[in-house]
């Protein structure tokens, strides 16, 4: 085990992994010492937050439902209050692409012909020290222009002009995930400080010399409370820059199932700097089975793939995020379409469109402003549908969908959802689970499998399922009672039909995986033992407060 022997200290913060090239130009004296400050203004109220959820999933899985918060209710009716007006460059955001910050998608999704790129340090990136470093230099090198990529078979990849290009939205790493290469006071700081400290240092005044400015994208939010700690952040990192009050713009993804019930209190807090909510709809399925896992069958869903926007839990958690945004300003951006195009396949690429096209359809006529795709060929998809829609206009946001009546029951109806447990559904979750994992320990964490864009949201969905299914002794179309045993033959069986290679890391993604769907604990993200076992360079057996911490 690695002691640290390798590390050394700059302003009080402790570097412990191996060095990447130009680290130097994102690791200055200045930005880590205002990195130092943020964690230290921030870290106990972070750890008192992660504390707090692991309070909340208690009371729910002793039966005590989520709802509307009492103590909050002025704040929602209360009709005068509205947050920030759009900021430069987010007035119009019809079509977003989200993505990774390596050197190639930095140049595909800025030279994508969306609105926004959402720039991903958290779901489709590894958080590997290079890629975090690599991931900031990227984003730097884009906004200087002085980014390109040449493939191994010689394809060359540039930007466009400056005029063509989106708008960038960052997305750093959520509370639960921490930063084990920077150590401070003897403690790793948050990933979502590194992340967001690191790029608003070296990049806030650059975007503003632009005409835009430094906006994020905020993961994992499960109450106001938390929102109100990126808030405070915020006012601080600003403070410490001497950039005005309200620069920042934050659109909060809402993908957990708690977070849905505070969608106008989470607006509120951040109601200087807030620009939107998302609806992340693979984090939010995921949120909702995790918290209700152990509540019996009336929250055992169907197959992953069953389980659409169109069922009644999942259309009032959208409906009631346009109306809670419209009614305050704020944009609704919808999901992702986790379709994929394939190139090489023009049945597959046909499906791909269709599917997408629909999904986005459904969204525009709802009245959301904008929604995301994963690949450059779905831009001109997205953009069309919402094109019908706006004309014109950038947005809908006058669309105030006065017609959808906040109902927390619906939220959680999940006992109104259609669809069956099948063997294959049961196979294809074990399959993407391995090969997600494998992928995501080999640095990629983007990966197309049959056509569609998985990521650690969509291989929690796949882990946690099976958890359930087999805490509930849940029963498939077929008749057949799905236990751990029979989890585990199923497991051996697609395990064995996996293609192997060279350096592929599909012994450890099994162990991974395993110990995440098949054990009596259930870590709350499969990607914190995954980092603790096999990114940090100082490994260490992960605490089971920590798997649990979140």
């Amino acid at each position: 085990m690695n002691t640290f022997t390798d590390s050394f200290t700059i302003n009080g913060i402790t570097l412990t992994a191996q060095p990447v090239c130009r680290q130097d130009e994102v690791l200055t004296p200045d930005a880590l010492e205002f990195v130092a400050k943020l964690h230290r203004a921030t870290a106990e109220r972070r750890q008192e937050l992660l504390q707090a959820r692991r309070t909340r999933r208690a009371e729910i899985a002793a039966g005590q439902d989520p709802s509307f918060l009492r103590e909050t209710e002025d704040i929602r009716n209360d009709p005068s209050w509205r947050v920030a007006p759009p900021a430069p460059g987010l007035e119009d955001r019809r079509v977003e692409i989200t993505g990774p910050v390596d050197k190639k998608m930095t140049i595909n999704a800025l030279n994508s012909g969306a609105k926004v790129w959402l720039a991903d340090m958290e779901d489709s990136s590894t958080p590997t020290w290079r890629n975090v470093i690599k991931g900031q230099l990227n984003l730097t090198d884009a906004l200087e222009r002085r980014i390109d990529y040449t493939s191994p078979e010689g394809k060359e990849y540039k930007l466009r002009p400056a005029g063509e290009l989106p708008t960038i939205v960052v997305r750093p790493r959520g509370w639960h995930l921490p930063e084990k290469h920077m150590i401070i006071d003897g403690a790793p700081v948050a990933g979502g400080i590194v992340d967001f400290g690191l790029f608003f240092f070296h990049n806030a005044r650059r975007l503003l010399a632009q005409g835009k400015g430094p906006y994020f994208y905020l993961p994992k939010i499960e109450n106001h409370l938390e929102a109100r700690l990126w808030n405070d952040i915020f006012i601080l990192a600003q403070d410490l820059l001497g950039i005005p009050q309200g620069t920042i713009r934050a659109t909060v993804l809402i993908e957990t199932i708690t977070a849905a019930f505070e969608m106008e209190e989470i607006l509120y807090e951040l109601r200087d700097h807030a620009s939107g909510l998302n609806a992340g709809r693979w984090d939010y399925i995921f949120s909702l089975i995790k918290n209700f896992r152990t509540r019996g069958p009336r929250f055992v869903l169907p197959d992953r793939a069953q389980v659409t926007m169109t069922q009644p839990f999942m259309r009032a958690y959208t409906e009631q995020l346009v109306r809670a945004c419209h009614k305050r300003g704020a944009m609704a951006i919808g999901g992702m379409a986790a379709a994929v195009p394939n190139r090489k396949d023009e049945a597959a690429n046909t499906n791909a469109f269709e599917k997408v096209r629909a999904d986005k359809t459904r969204e525009a006529n709802d009245g959301f402003d904008g929604s995301w795709v994963a690949h450059p060929d779905l831009v001109p998809v997205c953009r069309e549908v919402f094109d019908a829609t706006l004309g014109e206009r950038p947005n809908q946001l006058d669309r105030t969908r006065e017609d959808v009546i906040p109902d927390d029951r619906a939220l959680i109806n999940v006992a109104a959802t259609t669809g069956t447990i099948t063997e294959q559904g049961i196979r294809n979750n074990i399959e993407v689970g391995i090969r997600y994992i494998e992928s995501w320990l080999r640095g990629n964490g983007a990966v197309a499998i049959h056509n569609l864009m998985e990521d650690a949201a969509t291989a929690e969905i796949s882990r946690s399922q099976i958890w359930q299914w087999m805490f509930a002794s849940a029963i498939t179309d077929r008749g057949e009672i799905i236990t751990h045993q029979w989890i585990e033959e199923l497991l051996d069986e697609e395990f064995a039909r996996l293609e192997r290679f060279d350096g592929d890391r599909f012994e450890d993604s099994r162990d991974i995986f395993e110990e995440v769907t098949l054990s009596q604990d259930f870590p709350s993200f499969l990607t914190l033992p995954a980092y603790a076992r096999y990114l940090t360079e100082a490994r260490e057996k992960a605490t089971k407060e920590e798997l649990s911490a979140a």
